[in-house]
């Protein structure tokens, strides 16, 4: 459960590490108000690496550039909207597309927190108030001018610069903190706007049904955020909101693993693998949650090819051990999964709609359109299985344009476009772990294991991570080719990755 500290004057233990020297110093804390640990460390504790001053930041100046924050590299499809994004006329601004991006003069600065992700699962192992912590950390590094220029350097730069306006591209985040966020800003006294996806999303999906229209919602998103039930009752919100009359029924589906394989995280697919591993977290055939059901395997219709699928056995009806090793067949378990629930429901109307609820799904929707067509068509004993349970042509809602639609209104009303800025200027930072910290953990492959990643404790207060620029050395090579085939507009303005020679020799490796 998140927690606020109201004790007055409680003493604490917690753990700085200054400028990433790994020297851990214990420092008791005076609590004078109901803050949490991290909000004290970044208003209050001057010596802290997280202390802002808040009193010198330039709010309100149109100069400075949009930050935008998600728990992996997911979030760029967010971006990736924001940039492409053409409603009005760049002379006027008046409604219309002109063939130029809306925000071709703005900067923007993106920041992925992959040593931390998965933000979904921190409910699941109750690390909410973690997660909190991690979030709040996020917003404090837009807010600062802070960040390290690599993974080695033991002192911190300072010459980052702030933001004039915030955009959460991740939908955990935005259902766990969004209001927190406002709230720490509000106590910062700076004016800062805050933008999250899951009301932008939740509009977009309700358009697909009309005033009075009936059907299904199937809601993909990660596991924390369906805990959340950010989404089902946004959407129920807002449809009493706006005078939806239709009945919509709502099914959500945990995407247990989706996000963590478009990352790569090697405890959900790992690309040398040949045969089953331990250290392996996806669906299987026995998992207590996302069990992979055997009698469902033909519907499935896994890609066995190429170690897509790990088993135990040479013929795959011998299998007693199952693994998920891609991407698609991560879409495939799920889109199942999904149907067997509405297939399975006694008062269930069709699917009409589906809402991506993680900024790493839309990399994934050819994938989704594609199962989506094969259950359609899909037969057994001369009969359509699930036709009665879904359309034909099943609306996949990201809710990425309709943020863009939001901020561009942001800017505009509060006369905050940049008249000289450069999208080309924007800066992409993402977060590694700290392994001048001496309490930080690694595995093999330089990451947070997973018993380390959620076995930590919030209010101990420490770098666990270093937020560096991007690089070919911290960006793996089949990352950079989804995001330079997926979000071109976007690759383009990633300088350290969109080189053909650094792309090569990233391969290379």
């Amino acid at each position: 459960m998140i927690y606020r500290n109201t004790l007055i004057c409680a003493l604490a233990i917690s753990f700085l590490i200054g400028c990433g020297q790994g020297k851990v110093e214990e420092k008791v804390v005076e609590k004078t108000s109901d803050n949490l640990p991290i909000e004290n460390a970044i208003l209050e504790e001057q010596e802290s690496f997280y202390y802002v001053d808040f009193a010198q930041y330039p709010a309100k100046d149109r100069h400075l550039p949009i930050g935008v924050f998600d728990s992996g590299t997911g979030g760029l499809t967010v971006l990736d909207a924001i940039v492409q994004y053409d409603g009005h006329q760049n002379g006027d601004r008046t409604a219309g597309a002109d063939g130029a991006p809306d925000f071709d003069e703005e900067a923007f600065i993106y920041l992925a927190d992959q040593a931390n992700m998965p933000y979904g699962n921190y409910s699941s192992e109750g690390k909410t108030d973690l997660l909190v912590e991690h979030i709040l950390k996020d917003t404090q590094f837009m807010l600062s001018n802070k960040y390290y220029k690599g993974a080695d350097a033991k002192n911190y730069s300072d010459d980052k610069s702030p933001v004039k306006t915030l955009v959460i591209a991740c939908n955990t985040a935005t259902a766990y903190g969004k209001e927190l966020i406002d709230e720490f800003i509000e106590k910062a006294g700076v004016d800062v706007h805050v933008i999250g996806v899951i009301d932008a999303g939740a509009r977009g999906v309700l358009q697909v049904f009309g005033p009075s229209g009936d059907g299904s919602i199937g809601v993909m998103a990660t596991v924390g955020t369906v805990a959340s039930k950010g989404y089902e009752n946004t959407i129920l919100r807002i449809k009493e909101e706006q005078g939806y009359t239709g009945e919509i029924h709502i099914y959500n589906q945990g995407g247990h693993g989706i996000a963590e394989a478009v990352d790569e995280e090697p405890d959900f697919i790992n690309r040398e693998a040949s045969k089953p591993r331990d250290n392996y977290r996806g669906p299987s055939l026995d998992h207590p949650e996302f069990e992979i059901d055997k009698t469902l395997l033909d519907i499935y219709n896994f890609d066995f090819d190429h170690s897509k699928m790990l088993c135990d056995a040479k013929d795959t009806d011998d299998c007693t051990v199952l693994q998920l090793n891609d991407t698609e067949n991560y879409v495939r378990y799920h889109l199942v999964s999904l149907m067997e629930k509405i297939r399975k429901d006694p008062e269930s109307l069709p699917l009409k709609a589906i809402v991506l609820g993680c900024t790493h799904y839309p990399y994934l929707t050819s994938d989704i359109e594609t199962v989506l067509e094969e259950l359609y068509d899909y037969k057994k004993d001369g009969e359509f299985i699930y036709r009665d349970f879904m359309d034909k042509d099943i609306a996949i809602i990201d809710p990425a344009v309709r943020v863009a639609q939001e901020l561009y209104v942001y800017l505009q009303e509060n006369d905050l476009f940049n008249p000289a800025g450069d999208m080309h200027k924007s800066q992409f930072f993402i977060s590694v772990p700290n392994t001048d910290n001496p309490k930080v953990s690694t595995d093999e492959n330089g990451r947070f294991p997973y018993a380390y990643k959620y076995g930590r404790s919030a209010g101990e207060i420490q770098e666990y991570v270093k937020v560096v620029p991007f690089a070919p050395s911290n960006i793996p090579a089949e990352t950079v080719d989804r995001l330079s085939g997926s979000i071109p507009a976007t690759f383009q303005l990633i300088p350290a990755l969109n080189s053909e020679e650094k792309v090569l020799s990233h391969h290379e490796k």
